[in-house]
């Protein structure tokens, strides 16, 4: 039951703000992505903020990508145990109207990044599904998380160049519970288990409304946590539409662990197809970053960073270079035959073994 509390970071389970507990990897975050409603162009921001309050560290991040180049900005700070703090150094969130509006700001000259951009929800927010994964004894996952499309008014500015974002389309999403965060745990689990994680998140925005899929797979292509679901354009709490199942195909490119095109399938029949044009890499947001990984401690005092990553030359086959959301048309075909074009991103995220995908090994990639 989603309550305007849960637009705030005071969670301390993976359970609505109401209810309380403790453990060292609980996170509370919020997202939010953004790009142009049509075309093919790949002006595309990012932003998170992510407060840890058992490590007491809160940290954030913006990014920018245009014409094959993604500018990161990191920041991070102790949190000194007040979680209604929502800014670290130049990145600040402000929850206008909780579950509708919030705006982002940054204001980092000295990095070449600043912006304000504001949010506002399309349609209520979608609850996905508790997610919750234990490797043996121990909890791997353990959190909610809320996610709504939105229209974006505002700008970002990278180097002294002003683009307007006003007319974007995007997702944001808040989640809370448990991750793991901060140092990795220095005691591995006994038996040893080899890593295995793969995560299809697809978040569509069309005319008339917005479709979001998301599915977590065992190493059997087996889902233990997937949702398909259609939120008409200004539709309430309660007023979106759950597909009973779901199914999908990937084709990945060769050499890698990224998709060419990908498929939805309905119950009713409809099929949607994903064409990406476009890749952003999450670890901007620090999923995964050797350096800015989330809830790492850089200190008492504000850190800021800039990275800058040309896009073609990225190494795809490392590591933290796996995880990407991919910017993409997307056309919906119904089963009576009536189309919908929409645009939306793709999120892969394909860690060890997956025998649909093929993939045998940790880091084997496509053939």
């Amino acid at each position: 039951m989603l309550t305007k509390g849960d637009d705030y970071p005071l969670h301390q389970t993976a359970e609505p703000v109401a209810y309380a507990g403790t453990d060292r990897n609980f996170y509370d975050r919020y997202f939010f992505n953004g790009y142009e409603p049509s075309g093919q162009g790949d002006a595309f921001f990012a932003a998170a903020f992510g407060v840890y309050p058992h490590l007491n560290i809160a940290d954030a991040a913006f990014c920018w990508m245009k014409d094959g180049r993604q500018v990161n900005l990191h920041a991070s700070r102790w949190l000194g145990m007040e979680r209604m703090d929502l800014a670290v150094g130049p990145i600040s969130i402000e929850v206008v109207e909780p579950l509708r509006r919030l705006t982002v700001r940054v204001e980092a000259p000295d990095q070449g990044i600043r912006a304000e951009v504001a949010f506002e929800g399309r349609s209520f927010p979608i609850e996905e599904p508790r997610f919750t994964r234990r490797m043996g004894p121990r909890t791997l996952l353990d959190y909610t998380r809320l996610t709504q499309n939105g229209r974006y008014a505002g700008w970002v500015e990278a180097d002294g160049v002003r683009h307007d974002v006003s007319g974007f389309v995007g997702t944001r999403d808040r989640s809370w519970g448990v991750r793991p965060v901060g140092a990795r745990d220095a005691q591995d689990l006994a038996l040893p288990a080899p890593p295995q994680f793969f995560w299809l998140w697809s978040p569509c925005v069309f005319p008339e409304g917005d479709l979001f899929f998301h599915t977590n797979d065992d190493e059997h292509g087996r889902p233990w946590n997937r949702r398909a679901v259609w939120a008409p354009l200004g539709s309430g709490h309660d007023q979106a539409t759950e597909f009973e199942t779901a199914g999908y195909g990937v084709d990945w490119r060769s050499g890698t662990r990224h998709a060419t095109a990908a498929r939805l399938s309905l119950p009713d029949g409809g099929e949607v197809t994903i064409a990406p044009t476009a890749e952003f890499f999450m670890l901007g947001l620090g999923y995964g970053h050797p350096v800015w990984g989330h809830g790492l401690n850089h200190g008492a005092a504000v850190k800021v960073e800039r990275e800058d990553l040309d896009l073609a030359s990225l190494d795809r086959t490392l590591p933290f270079h796996l995880h990407v959301q991919a910017l993409s048309t997307v056309t919906w075909r119904a089963a009576d035959g009536t189309t919908r074009v929409g645009r939306g991103v793709f999120e892969q995220l394909a860690l060890g073994p997956h025998a649909p995908s093929g993939f045998a090994g940790v880091l084997d990639m496509a053939r």
